[in-house]
Order: structure tokens, then C-alpha cells, then sequence
């Protein structure tokens, strides 16, 4: 779900305008790096040391497994750590609201209680003990956080009626760029214009990193919080242990000073299902990547992705989204600038959409996409090239005078050096390698042949090829 809002006051009157749209190996220490932005005026956002060359997969508990619950993912932990997996982000584990409930089973974004666990999923204790499974394996846990809104059945609606945005004496759901409701029955807006229901908030944010030692937040539509409020929040969070926050926004690049670690890679996202398409040059990302690059500060992180839960939900599967090319993508996103991001199911070629509202679990069948991300992960994890933010080698493209159809790119970092070519067209293409800072003797990863890179050089690409090479 992405959405824009603006809060004021005007007579006493809460004015709300908005925008919605809805779809919707690590090192262990905990250390923090903090510095000042570019222009010295201002302290960047700490990241833990554990981020650096980490990546991100995404965890529906009630689709993960027949049971649904905590413990049956814990059974396969070991699993994703050998893949590659190093953050878990779990989507909202809270007990579901039990008023305009959402198909049978109900919407997991409408949270009735923030300092408890549905007890479909298990018991407190049972998630706890993931968690320290988790860390066991050396692996991180961040849980999904609803901060706009609660379901209609949540404690605060009775007990404190003025924490929520209401309209003419009556509580609302979020409100569409025309001023109207959306169909959002199941939940109500929260007002962060009331300092008690900020407090509450981040007493319940700190009692998850306190109480269970999670590693910190997604947070769902960022952008329709304050950014003063996720301010304040952060060093709170921090003051218990060092915390990795990702946002579910794009459009606000002060959010990287405020409070967040990571944002989401939509346009990213986007730009590659148009091109996927034929609707747009694959030179299209080379503004894409300038345009970011003048947008966000020198550090930011940005999560890569071709499946989440909103897209799998409402939207289509990978190969819906993006057809014969989705694994060319998929290596396109796994080594562009930024964190990949891998949805659960994807390693057994997730050909279904995951139902949102029911129970729905996932075909695991013999994980016949494991080692395909299991080879991207791996080198994600040891070419430092290829690491997050300034501690990986920023994208320096290769022309090949098919630029419209294939992408090339080399990234660099320290001695590490990683080449990727993508055939981003349903065409074969003959190609033609320009430019130097290159060229050397390099291994393919998925082929695992060797091979030497020179200006000048010609390939022969098959449609929807892709090579990855690293020295």
C-alpha cells in the first residue's frame, strides 16, 4: 500500500488530504555507524554493522506452512540461513480485528492488539523462541508494523476515541486524494496530532525490541506518518539496542534523516515490469539510478524486489508481472543498488497468487528455485562489490550498443569486482562490450565457467539471457 498524507490544524479542525493507493555471510556485531550527511548539517541514520551485505526475506506466517504458525516456520530457519537468508521480516503477527472482518480469517493489517501475537500463529513464547532460533543462526528478525491505522475492535477505540481522526464526530478510514473514504471498513485512522497516542506508540514499538529482542521495523506507509514522529521514535528504539528500520515509502527522502535504514524500490520495481513489457528502453534505469542518486542521501538503502506480499496478493505472480523474463529480473534486482528482497515461496517458483484473507499456504514442492537465489545470495554476501549502501561499489554502466534492450554494468568495490549482463528482451541480441574498468579474468556463477572480459569483446545473448560474473 503506498500512500501521501498532510496533517494540519485550521479552527481546531483536523484537515486531512491525501493520496492513496492500494495493491499493495552478515558480520555479528551490533555496532552502529553514524556520520554526518554530505553538507556536515546533520547526523545520518545508524546503521547496525550486521546490514552491510545482508539481504531480506519476507515471511507470511499463515501461508508459510499448513499450520500457520511460529514454530513451523522456526523448522525451516536453518533452511533459509543456508540459502542466503539474513533478515526475516514477518508480516504482522498481532491478533486480527474482529469487526468488518475481512474474509474469513480477516486482514492482518488491521491490528486489534500491538503488545500481543494472534494466537493462530502461537504464543508469545513460541515467538520468542523463534527469535532466538533466529539469532542462533545468525540471522535477524524485523516485524511489520501498521503505525496509521488500527482494526475497528482495537482497545484504543473505546478507551481513548481521541488518539483517532474523526470527521464530523466519527471515526474514518484513510481518505482518497479526492476527499473521499476509501473502502477500508475493517480500520480506522489514528491522529499523530495527540502526543498520548505517540507516546503509546513508540511504548509499543520499544516493548517488541525490550521485551522479544527483535531487530527492528517494516513500516507500513511511512508516509502517511509525521516525519517528526518517526524522529522522535528513533532513538527510542535505539536506546535499547541498534534497530534496522525499512519503510514502505519511496517519496519522502528525508525519511533517511528522520529515522529509516531502507525504503522501498518502487520505482525500481515499476520501471522493470514496463520494460518487461516492451513499453520502456532499458535505458530507462540509467535515469532511474541518476534520479536517485540526486534524490537520497550517500548512504541510503533501497530495497529490490519482483514480489512482495501486496504484489503477490492483488497484483500477480512473478511470472503474471513479468512473463518468460522473471528470472533475468530477478538477477537484474538481486545485483542492482540496494538489498534484494525474497518473498517466501519463491525458491519453490511461487506460481500462485497467495490469497489475502484466507488460509492459502504455499506449494513447496522441491524448492526448484533454491539454488538460483542461493548462487545470488552467496555472491551478494562475498563480493563486497556487490554490499549495501556506501559499503558496496556504485553502478557503472557498460554501453553495448543495444542499450534499448540489454543492460550492462560492472560495480567495484575495494579489490572486488562483479560484471552482470541482461538481455531484458524477449529477443536474442548480439552485443558488443565498450568502455574499460572491466575487463580481467572472471568466473560466471551460475555456468561456473571461466572467462576473460575485454573491451571490444562480442556476446551472443538468447532472449531473456542473463551472466553474472565476479572475480
Amino acid at each position: 500500500m503506498q500512500k501521501k498524507i498532510v496533517y494540519s490544524l485550521l479552527a481546531g479542525t483536523l484537515l486531512c488530504v491525501s493520496v492513496l493507493s492500494c495493491k499493495q555471510n552478515p558480520t555479528n556485531g551490533n555496532e552502529l555507524t553514524q556520520t554526518n550527511d554530505s553538507t556536515g548539517a546533520r547526523p545520518r541514520i545508524p546503521s547496525p554493522e550486521w546490514t552491510r551485505n545482508a539481504t531480506i526475506y519476507e515471511v507470511n506466517v499463515r501461508q508459510f506452512s499448513e499450520e500457520g504458525t511460529f514454530k513451523a516456520v522456526e523448522q525451516q530457519l536453518t533452511r533459509l540461513r543456508e540459502m542466503g537468508v539474513d533478515i526475516l521480516w514477518l508480516m504482522p503477527i498481532h491478533p486480527i480485528s474482529k469487526e468488518n472482518v475481512q474474509g474469513t480469517l480477516g486482514n492482518p493489517y488491521a491490528v486489534e492488539d500491538y503488545k500481543a501475537v494472534n494466537p493462530e500463529y502461537g504464543t508469545m513464547a513460541d515467538f520468542k523462541a523463534f527469535v532466538k532460533q533466529a539469532h542462533d543462526l545468525g540471522m535477524h528478525v524485523i516485524l511489520d508494523w501498521v503505525p496509521n491505522h488500527t482494526g475497528r475492535s482495537h482497545s484504543w477505540v473505546k478507551l481513548h476515541p481521541d488518539w483517532y481522526t474523526q470527521i464530523n464526530g466519527k471515526f474514518t478510514a484513510p481518505i482518497d486524494n479526492q476527499g473521499q473514504v476509501t473502502d477500508r471498513p475493517d480500520v480506522v485512522d489514528l491522529n499523530y496530532e495527540n502526543p498520548q497516542l505517540r507516546a503509546a506508540m513508540i511504548d509499543a514499538m520499544q516493548f517488541w525490541v525490550r521485551e522479544c529482542d527483535v531487530d527492528g521495523y517494516r513500516c507500513e506507509v511511512a508516509g502517511f506518518v509525521p516525519d517528526d514522529f518517526w524522529a522522535e521514535l528513533r532513538p527510542k528504539l535505539d536506546s535499547i539496542k541498534p534497530v534496522f528500520m525499512l519503510a514502505e515509502w519511496e517519496d519522502k527522502p528525508e525519511h533517511f534523516k528522520d529515522c529509516f535504514n531502507m525504503n522501498y524500490g518502487w520505482s525500481t520495481f515499476h520501471l522493470m515490469q514496463q520494460i518487461a513489457k516492451g513499453k520502456r528502453p532499458a535505458t530507462a534505469l540509467d535515469s532511474l539510478l541518476a534520479h536517485n542518486k540526486q534524490r537520497f542521501p550517500p548512504w541510503y538503502y533501497q530495497m529490490q524486489f519482483t514480489q512482495n506480499h501486496d504484489e503477490n496478493a492483488w497484483t500477480g505472480t512473478g511470472s503474471e508481472l513479468f512473463g518468460n523474463g522473471i528470472d533475468a529480473f530477478t538477477v537484474l534486482a538481486f545485483t542492482f543498488n540496494g538489498m534484494p528482497l525474497l518473498y517466501n515461496g519463491m525458491e519453490s517458483n511461487l506460481s500462485k497468487r497467495l490469497k489475502f484473507y484466507e488460509k492459502d499456504p504455499i506449494y513447496w514442492g522441491n524448492y526448484a528455485k533454491a539454488d538460483f537465489y542461493k548462487t545470488l545470495l552467496t555472491l551478494k554476501h562475498r563480493n563486497r562489490a556487490l554490499w549495501n549502501g556506501q559499503a558496496g561499489g556504485e553502478l557503472v554502466k557498460i554501453p553495448t550498443e543495444k542499450d534499448d534492450k540489454v543492460y550492462a554494468f560492472y560495480r567495484k568495490q575495494d579489490n572486488d569486482l562483479v560484471v552482470v549482463i541482461v538481455n531484458l528482451s524477449p529477443t536474442p541480441q548480439t552485443i558488443r562490450l565498450n568502455g574499460d574498468g572491466f575487463e580481467g579474468v572472471f568466473t560466471e556463477v551460475f555456468s561456473r565457467e571461466s572467462a576473460e572480459l575485454r573491451n571490444s569483446m562480442t556476446f551472443a545473448l538468447k532472449p531473456w539471457e542473463y551472466r553474472v560474473y565476479t572475480n
